[in-house]
């Protein structure tokens, strides 16, 4: 108990209280420096400093609070019984849920209520809503979801969110007021207030009734010529048109959200609009097409690189944060320390048996023999009792390791990849060699500023890529690995992973390498896919951003000095790169990386 910091005590305290929240003995609390979730009963919530600041320490009762309340008040079989089939009626259908079990615990405890605002704060500076400037833009099931706790608890729309609530709330309380009313009164009966809450969202428009299926969805079978595909794809269309005018960005919720809502892909190609994703929770999809379906026509570029980034990471997080994710870090790397060091070890075992001195033996002239003592001894005029030592060459070198930091990244790939690129980062410097550790994502989900000036500016047919590149510096060539060690807990941060346009990230890490002086030069990109920008491919060809990967390897690995390797993580990298390998367990990534800079440094 000695050794036990105010961080497990904190930690005792809260699994202490869950438990006593849900009545439920089996409840267990875990850190995370992802995002918080809840699978049966084990909570993740967020790890707070060292020193336990107020408000870190609210934000992780709040979300242990929350999930606590799920467990005692939300019956899962019930939720999903009568669930409505329409995404955004469903995604409604789950945040009015959250509202109603979080408000019984916000009406009986006033600590607890000020924990789940605090919690609610963090969830709600991610959301789009708070970005929203028109109504159409308002995620419906945000503004819907924080009017109705108002109402429910008396606590007020955070202030990040206020403008975007009020755009729709109008419309929300002309055809919903009445039924707040009648939520309030339900509270404690799940089964009542669901059919209320289904009650509501026919009022708001938001699913099918019988007044409003068209007469093609009634199921008569003597409808005759109107029945089959035709008819499926005119239900499909009306559906589709309704949620665009209703919702804008209807598909982005809350990632504590209880129901995973579908991506609606919802695409115009007239004026460039996307379907909108979950804020941090998005996941891009990996396009794997063939060389042969990309265009023989090809012309690359920026629409602009105004808002284009390269940056520190300690710029993009105060100290205190920056040592709470190096500390999250840490407890990651015990397990996996063991095998990835043996690794390096091995690793470092090879580069100093390069590097150790070489001597010629039996000489006539140079230093004494040690090993000829006796023969010196017995006989002094025998001569080849010398050793000379032998010039070797080890040449100078520096490597880089290129991270793809894109949302697919989140949880197991990229603790993996920090993990591994410290212990390789020490293991180098003991050996003498240089490393670079670089990241690259971007600045925000779906085009960020580049696409706004593009909206701005008429919406220019094929602008290029779209969206705002963010390089990370973790550790620079000549810098020392304890200086930089702390930085890596950065790729733990909620919200950091975007998404990847691998082109430019390569030419950037290429381009800091060709300014380095040193003999041998190494890149090696780790990454789990294809290049992914939704807001570029949305206004480009299918093929744009894969096709410039594909020439700017091709142009590196053709005429540049620099020795270029990749790592795949569940996806084919070897039909990009001519020095590849691909992982399906994440697991290996350590040893793989060890074993790929072997074989590049016994190259000669």
């Amino acid at each position: 108990m000695g050794d036990e910091t105010p961080l497990d005590r904190f930690k005792s305290v809260l699994t202490g209280t869950a438990r006593a929240i849900a009545h439920e003995p089996e409840v267990e609390v875990a850190w995370t420096a992802d995002a918080p979730s809840q699978s049966g009963k084990n909570l993740k919530v967020p790890m707070p400093g060292r020193s336990l600041p107020r408000g870190q320490a609210m934000e992780a009762r709040g979300f242990a609070d929350s999930m606590a309340l799920r467990l005692r008040h939300h019956n899962d079989a019930l939720h999903n019984k009568n669930a409505p089939a329409e995404a955004v009626a469903r995604a409604c259908y789950d945040e009015i849920e959250a509202v109603r079990y979080e408000a019984l615990g916000a009406k009986a405890y006033a600590g607890m209520r000020e924990n789940l605002a605090s919690a609610m704060d963090v969830r709600i500076a991610a959301n789009p809503i708070t970005r929203a400037s028109q109504a159409d833009e308002v995620p419906i099931q945000s503004a819907l979801a924080l009017l109705l706790r108002e109402h429910l608890t008396g606590q007020p729309v955070p202030k990040a969110a206020q403008a975007g609530a009020e755009l729709l709330r109008g419309w929300i309380e002309d055809k919903a007021g009445a039924d707040f009313d009648a939520l309030a009164l339900s509270l404690d009966d799940q089964k009542a207030f669901q059919g209320l809450a289904l009650d509501m969202l026919q009022h708001l428009d938001l699913t099918r009734t019988p007044d409003n299926i068209p007469p093609e969805d009634t199921g008569d079978e003597d409808d005759g010529e109107d029945d089959g595909d035709d008819q499926d794809d005119g239900d499909n269309s009306a559906d589709d048109e309704q949620r665009t005018e209703t919702t804008g960005d209807s598909s982005e919720g809350d990632d504590d959200s209880d129901g995973e809502v579908e991506r609606e892909d919802v695409d115009d190609a007239d004026d460039g609009d996307m379907a909108d994703d979950g804020e941090d929770g998005m996941l891009p999809t990996r396009p794997n097409r063939p060389w042969t379906e990309l265009p023989d026509k090809f012309d690359y570029k920026p629409f602009t690189t105004a808002f284009d980034e390269v940056i520190e990471s300690r710029e993009l997080c105060d100290d205190d944060e920056l040592t709470r994710l190096r500390a999250y870090l840490d407890t990651q790397l015990k397990g996996l320390q063991g095998i990835v060091t043996k690794l390096a070890n091995r690793l470092q075992r090879r580069l100093m048996a390069q590097q150790d001195r070489s001597w010629d033996f039996d000489q006539e002239e140079g230093i004494l023999d040690a090993a000829r003592l006796a023969r010196v001894v017995v006989s002094p005029g025998v001569s080849l009792s010398y050793k000379v030592e032998r010039d070797v060459e080890f040449k100078d070198t520096v490597v880089t390791l290129l991270i793809d930091n894109s949302g697919s990244m989140r949880g197991r790939p990229i603790s993996i990849a920090a993990i591994s690129a410290d212990i390789l980062a020490r293991t180098l410097e003991r050996c003498g060699v240089k490393t670079e550790i670089l990241g690259f994502t971007t600045r925000a989900w779906k085009g960020g500023q580049s696409r706004e000036a593009w909206l701005a500016g008429g919406k220019a047919p094929q602008p290029g890529r779209l969206n705002d590149l963010r390089h990370i510096v973790y550790k620079k060539a000549g810098e020392p690995y304890r200086h930089a060690r702390r930085n890596l807990g950065l790729m733990m941060r909620e919200g950091l992973l975007k998404e990847n346009i691998d082109g430019e990230a390569l030419l950037w890490a290429h381009a800091r390498l060709l300014a380095r002086a040193e003999d041998r030069r190494i890149l090696m990109v780790i990454s789990d896919g294809a290049p992914v920008d939704d807001s570029t491919l949305s206004v480009n060809n299918a093929g744009y951003l894969e096709q410039h990967l594909r020439k700017v390897i091709d142009w590196i690995e053709r005429q540049s000095p620099v020795q270029l390797v990749a790592i795949g993580i569940g996806h084919d990298v070897t039909r990009y790169y001519r020095r590849a390998v691909t992982i399906m367990d994440v697991e290996q990534l350590g040893g793989t990386m060890v074993e790929q800079l072997a074989g590049l440094f016994e190259e000669e």
